[in-house]
């Protein structure tokens, strides 16, 4: 199913490869055990997600396969964009690609490329919003959300990544 499982600070990342691309990433909880890279790109991706667990400035720098619809990607691209340390709501999302914060919304949940596409970076307007399909304020895919804004600086969210290690 994996190709490699990769232990973060927020749970665990299982990646998924086919030739020579990565072809999905996927938040998973502690209880999911380490898995040993099974070929160079799961390799690679191992070796990236770990030093950007170290270091949230690193660069991702991943042959991702060509995923999603064309409007997916602009709004893929569009969230690419957002600088580590800082968010953008849906709606703000949604004005720059022209559409509206609903279907930005099911585009961040349809990311095939967590932490690649920072689509952690996209909140609601009033607070935190939903993640990776998720909206229940006490469920493990927020957790991750929290952790991720907190290892990039978004000041809201510090207090927060304390409580999660």
């Amino acid at each position: 199913m994996f190709a490699a499982i990769v232990p973060t600070p927020f749970g665990a990342l299982g990646i998924r490869t086919g030739g020579a691309v990565v072809t999905e990433l996927v938040y998973l909880p502690a209880s999911y055990g380490e898995k040993a890279p099974v070929d160079p790109i799961a390799e690679q991706a191992a070796f990236q997600v770990e030093h950007y667990c170290r270091d949230p400035d690193f660069a991702f720098d991943l042959p991702l396969a060509q995923l999603g619809s064309p409007f997916q990607r602009k709004v893929w691209d569009a969230i690419s964009a957002i600088p580590r340390g800082e968010v953008r709501t849906y709606g703000e999302v949604a004005k720059f690609v022209g559409s509206m914060p609903r279907a930005v919304g099911q585009a961040c949940g349809a990311n095939y490329f967590p932490l690649v596409i920072p689509c952690h970076r996209v909140t609601g307007a009033q607070g935190l919003g939903g993640f990776a399909g998720s909206d229940d304020r006490n469920g493990f895919t927020l957790d991750v959300k929290r952790w991720l804004l907190a290892h990039e600086g978004h000041r809201e969210y510090a207090w927060q990544q304390t409580t999660l290690l």
